[in-house]
């Protein structure tokens, strides 16, 4: 206190200096008025509602927010500005409180994904390394052999029917408006049977009759080697009235094949019955068979162009064999096309040339081509098989069932 003499007589002066104002002293760029700690956030409207943002309770108007106070915030604003002194002794501007900066704009951040995706090299690497551990050794050979049975299965569906389909003969046009029915006056075979069936029966040829050779082209055989059969054939071609120059021929086919192909057991009414439906034995188009069984004129189906629902085959042999240089035609008493003839073309009357319109040399060839890939014709599948691979056709396949079940019941009469 020091001595209170002095103080009493008026001669101690006071040392307190003036207490600080309570407001920070003025910066530039500042407002001193209104509370500088505890400012609330400013809340932002909903965007697009239209409304402009509201400061908060304590909020300082014009302290570089951008934004406008509210009449009650504006109010307690001046208010404060007008009780409270500066330093020296001198008012507050009121302006000061008015003065806001301008207006802060809202960048746009683009969206980001929370999830960032690998890289090629990353799959590369983390695939690599799967592939090391040991459940990455077992199942990466089952992948890679399951998309390779995979791939095998597609080509062959798509390559295998491709196939089967390219050397298949195709029956003339002239044979598609005949009904099956038999020369001679042969009794109907009645209601046809189902897919599936039994084939027809099988006529044996006289036991006697054996082939004098295989014609292969190389083995030399004095005379046609199916005249052995002429007698057999007069018999049974009268039952069941088939010319006996054809008989000879489906009846030799059937021998030749015993010797060469025994586990086929093709019958000889099973191919009388295709020569039936193809060309009336050689007789279709106005043409008759000579002694040598050579059709004259020669039987030549028509055009395979797509249309009239036959099939559409380019040429192929330059028109050698169907006089056609455009499209190819189905040709001779069993009509072979030139792709399936270049393929099974056989010589059976050992003349030394294999000719499609010649019936001893077709209908050896037709045999041989039934009995293709093992087939047996005494199993009911395998002879609609070999049926339909001849002529895919479910009708022209039925007709040829019904006049070979016709032709073994009157051969045995």
């Amino acid at each position: 206190m020091g001595d209170t003499q002095r103080v009493a007589d008026g001669e101690e002066r006071t040392t307190v200096r003036p207490l600080r104002p309570a407001t920070p002293p003025t910066s530039p760029g500042v407002d001193p008025v209104g509370p500088t700690t505890g400012v609330p956030r400013q809340r932002r409207p909903p965007r697009g509602s239209g409304v402009p943002a509201r400061t908060g309770a304590g909020t300082r108007a014009g302290a570089g927010t951008g934004t406008v106070p509210t009449t009650a915030t504006a109010t307690a604003a001046t208010e404060t500005a007008s009780t409270t002194s500066m330093p020296d002794g001198s008012e507050p501007d009121s302006c000061t409180t008015a003065d806001a900066s301008p207006p802060a704009r809202h960048r746009r951040v683009s969206f980001v994904p929370a999830v960032r995706l690998p890289g090629p090299r990353a799959v590369a690497r983390a695939t690599r390394d799967w592939s090391r551990r040991p459940n990455g050794r077992l199942a990466l050979p089952g992948v890679f052999l399951l998309a390779l049975v995979a791939t095998t299965a597609v080509a062959g569906a798509l390559l295998v029917p491709a196939t089967l389909g390219a050397p298949r003969s195709v029956a003339a046009d002239a044979s598609t408006g005949t009904t099956a029915e038999v020369p001679g006056g042969l009794p109907p075979s009645g209601t046809a049977p189902p897919f599936g069936d039994l084939p027809p029966p099988t006529a044996t040829l006289p036991p006697g009759a054996t082939p004098t050779g295989v014609p292969d082209g190389t083995t030399p055989v004095g005379g046609r080697p199916s005249d052995s059969l002429a007698g057999w054939a007069r018999q049974v071609g009268t039952k069941v009235g088939i010319d006996p120059v054809a008989m000879q021929a489906y009846g030799y086919a059937e021998l030749v094949l015993a010797e060469t192909n025994a586990s086929c057991t093709l019958s000889w009414t099973t191919l009388a019955a295709i020569g039936l439906v193809e060309s009336r034995h050689g007789q279709a188009n106005n043409a008759q068979l000579g002694a040598d069984g050579r059709a004259v004129p020669e039987i030549i189906g028509l055009p395979l162009d797509g249309q009239g629902g036959r099939m559409r085959i380019a040429d192929t042999d330059r028109g050698e064999m169907d006089r056609d240089t455009t499209y190819d035609r189905a040709v001779g008493p069993m009509q072979f096309i030139p792709t399936t003839w270049q393929e099974i073309g056989a010589d059976a009357d050992n003349d030394g040339r294999r000719d499609p319109h010649n019936i001893h040399d077709a209908a050896l060839a037709a045999g041989m081509y039934l009995c293709k890939g093992g087939r047996n014709l005494t199993i009911p599948g395998d002879w609609w098989n070999a049926i339909l691979s001849y002529n895919d056709v479910r009708r022209y396949a039925q007709e040829v069932f019904d006049a070979a079940n016709r032709y073994g019941q009157a051969s045995r009469t």
